[in-house]
Order: C-alpha cells, then structure tokens, then sequence
C-alpha cells in the first residue's frame, strides 16, 4: 500500500514540473517574440566615445552638447559659424587638451575640493546679488544642470591652478631682460605711444616636427590667408583653423600697448591698416596669421623718458558678466546706479559696498593710488578724462563694467624700483601666452589619443 506521504511528495514533484515546463515555455515565447521585434527594429546609439585620451575617454553626448553651447554664444555674438562637422572636430580638439590637462592636474596633486567649491559658487551668487538657491533656481530654468555649473566651475578653477603652477609661476623675467627692456624704451622719446587690437590665428607646429610635418602646417597657414583674402569672417576662419586657446572666440588679442605684445607680433603689423592681414609669421609654436583689428592713442608713455608721472587715487564700482548677468544688465544697473549718484539719492561708498563684484567693495570702491600702467587700458583711458569728483559713465573692460570717480591726483618721481617693477610686468605679459602655448603643446604632444570621430560618422 502507498502511503499518503509519499503520493503528497509525488504530486508535489509533478507539480513542481510541470510549473517549470510552463515557465521555460513562457520564456522561449518571450524570446522569440523580442528577436522577432529586434529583427524589425533599428539599434539606436545612445552614446558613443568620440576619443581616448590617454586613460580617459570623450563621449560624442560631451562633445554635442559643447557644440550646441559654442554654437549658441556664436550667434549671440553675430559670428558667422563655420560648418558643423569642421567646428565639432576643433571643438573635439579644444576637449582633449582640457583632458589633458585635467589629467596632469590629478596627477600633480591639484585639487578643488567641496568646500573650495562652495566658496566659489557662493562669491558667484554673491557677486550676482542673489542667494546659492537663487542662482540654481535661475540655472535651471535657463536649462542648465546645477550639477553640471559646479564641475564646469570645479574644472576652470583646477585649469587656472595649474597654469599658475606649470607656467606662471615657472616664468623667469632676468635682471638684464629687464635692464634692456628699460635701454629701449629710454631711446623712445616721450611721445605718446599707441594700443594696438591683433587678431591671430595660431597654426600649431608639433615639437620635433619633421621637414614633411612643417611644410603641411605652413601650408594650412596659407590656405588661411588665401580664405581671408578671398572675404572670409577672420573670426569664422579662426573658429575653423586655429590651434590657439582664443579660436572660438575670434583670436583677437585686445587692447594692449606695443610693450606688452610679443615683438614678433609689433613687427608684423607695423606698417598694416586698420583690417590688413600680415605676412605670415613663424614663432617657436607655430605659423601666426595676424590681423590688426585697430589702432588708438594711448596719451602717455608707460615707461616714460621722464621719471615724473601722475598717480591717481580712484574708486569704483565694478558690475560682472557672466552666466547670470549679461552685459546689458550690467550697464542697465550701472546707468541706474549713476542716476542716484547725481541726483544725489545715496554715496559713491555706499552703493559700491552693496553692488561691486570685487575685494574694493569693502573699502566702500577705493583702489588707492594707481599709476600709468597698473590697470586695464579701458579703464586707464577712461579715469584719465575725469575731472576731480567726476563719476564716469558705464565704462566695459574685460572685467565687466564700471562706474568710475577720481579723489585726487598728483604728480610725483617714479622711483627706480617702480619702473623696474613696470618694466618686469610688461615683459610678463609680452612672454606669458607664447610660454603657455608652448607648454600646452608639449602637453598634447605627449598625450596619447585615439581618434574615433571619423568611423562614427562613416
């Protein structure tokens, strides 16, 4: 006789087979059914990598919506944009040397931590008048991740660091340098000197280059000037060919006095009109197609024959630009501000204390005494036609905007020490971004990448 547990056991066996027929019956008619779909379905591609980059990789999502920001503040800035597939491949470029570096930067020890972060994103919301949630709410709407702001934030801070570090800290500015520089200026006479606005379009040539090598990149360079010559929008030609940090805003230099421009760049467009492109220039990084955009009095010397010069003691205040402000509500506050000035509706140091996006807003906007060369040549031009206790009208530099009002002026000796000290910044700023382009082609010349762009889009 079978006993009743062992037909209980039994059932239950069969039972538990007959669930496990079902269950494999039910996902063989689910697999069918999916390679039946599959089969009648493109694949779609979600991301794909663009380039490698030593360990890292670029993902085409990164570089696209790069590309659609770059596009954007282009038309912004009535630029005429070069075709999609020639601004994504000097796009691509500009990311692999930010790679790079970044790369360099974790390897090197150069960190911005949380807390750095915080403080930086909170002098921006400060700088804008408004609170941290304010500035996310605002970025959001706008259809910017706060996420994505604070690294982007996080990788220019990290980036300038390690300028600072690798370049700016590492240039070396020689007593006799220096004793030169002033000999030359000495046998300048005392006539006004002249700021000059170059434009460039930087052909980068590899270190060690081969014969074969340099004779490409000079003929790319002339290909350059052959499109401009034939009407091409420098910034445009310079958005589609230059090799240099500036290329995707239009290569120009701005305002500077021929002392702090690389000689080599005072000579070639010496002779040149207003708009006239030079003959093409070689530099230890490359071939230089070079636009002189403008010239415009200056109204003094920097290092001048004579030892006398005016100081001027200055305050102001200082609205920014940036993701938040743009440079019409910055003049539009400015404007606003100036009024309450005149109408005599509040003090100079008191708005500068609440509005000023700089370290002179506690001080109520005073800069001290500022002699010839000590700021921006915007804002030199524009405080030298002041009178005493006149406040200037909304006044760009590349700082943003300011009001401007002069305290006091006088006139005094320039000490030997002071015009060494001026001699050495000019000569800082002739050598300063030759020194950092060559360092970032040292670095993107030794950096391994690995194209991928061109089979993606085969």
């Amino acid at each position: 006789m079978i006993k009743p547990i062992f037909l209980l056991n039994l059932c239950r066996g069969w039972y538990r087979y007959l669930v496990l027929v079902l269950l494999l019956a039910s996902v063989c008619a689910v697999d069918a059914q999916d390679k039946s779909t599959r089969t009648s379905r493109q694949p779609v591609l979600v991301d794909a990598i663009v380039a490698v980059v030593n360990t890292d990789v670029i993902t085409m999502k990164e570089l696209n919506d790069r590309l659609q920001i770059i596009e954007q503040r282009m038309r912004r800035q009535n630029m005429q944009v070069p075709p999609r597939d020639v601004l994504q491949k000097q796009l691509l470029e500009r990311l692999i040397v930010n790679r790079a570096q970044m790369q360099l930067a974790r390897e090197s020890g150069v960190r911005v931590d949380d807390a750095m972060l915080d403080r930086a994103v909170a002098r921006i919301a400060e700088q804008n008048n408004v609170t941290v949630q304010t500035l996310r709410d605002q970025l959001e709407r706008d259809g910017v991740s706060f996420a994505r702001f604070r690294e982007e934030i996080r990788e220019e801070i990290t980036l300038q660091r390690l300028r600072e570090r690798e370049v700016d800290n590492k240039l070396q500015i020689t007593e006799s340098e220096i004793d030169s520089f002033l000999a030359s200026s000495a046998t300048r006479s005392s006539e006004s000197q002249e700021e000059l606005n170059i434009a460039q379009i930087l052909v980068r040539v590899p270190e060690n280059a081969s014969a074969q090598q340099v004779a490409d990149r000079k003929k790319r360079a002339e290909q350059v000037i052959e499109q401009l010559k034939s009407g091409g929008e420098f910034a445009k030609v310079a958005a589609s060919f230059s090799d240099a940090g500036d290329a995707l805003t239009g290569g120009e230099l701005g305002w500077r006095s021929p002392s702090r421009l690389p000689q080599l760049f005072v000579e070639a467009v010496e002779k040149l009109r207003d708009g006239e492109v030079a003959p093409l220039v070689r530099s230890a990084n490359g071939f230089h197609v070079l636009k002189l955009v403008g010239r415009r009095a200056l109204g003094g010397s920097k290092v001048a024959a004579t030892n006398l010069v005016q100081q001027t003691r200055a305050r102001h205040i200082l609205i920014k630009v940036n993701q938040i402000v743009s440079a019409a509500e910055a003049r539009r506050k400015l404007v606003e501000l100036k009024s309450r000035l005149d109408n005599d509706a509040a003090k100079f140091e008191d708005l500068a204390r609440l509005y000023s996006n700089d370290g002179s807003a506690s001080k109520g906007g005073d800069l001290g005494w500022i002699y010839p060369g000590d700021t921006v040549p915007e804002f030199e031009r524009a405080m030298n036609a002041l009178k005493r206790g006149e406040v200037s009208q909304p006044i760009e530099s590349p700082f943003g905007y300011h009001l401007i009002e002069v305290l006091e002026r006088k006139t005094e000796e320039l000490s030997r020490e002071r015009q060494r000290l001026v001699a050495r910044q000019a000569l800082r700023e002739q050598k300063l971004e030759e020194a950092y382009e060559d360092w970032l082609r040292q670095l993107r010349d030794r950096a391994y990448v690995e194209y991928r762009l061109d089979d993606l889009m085969r």
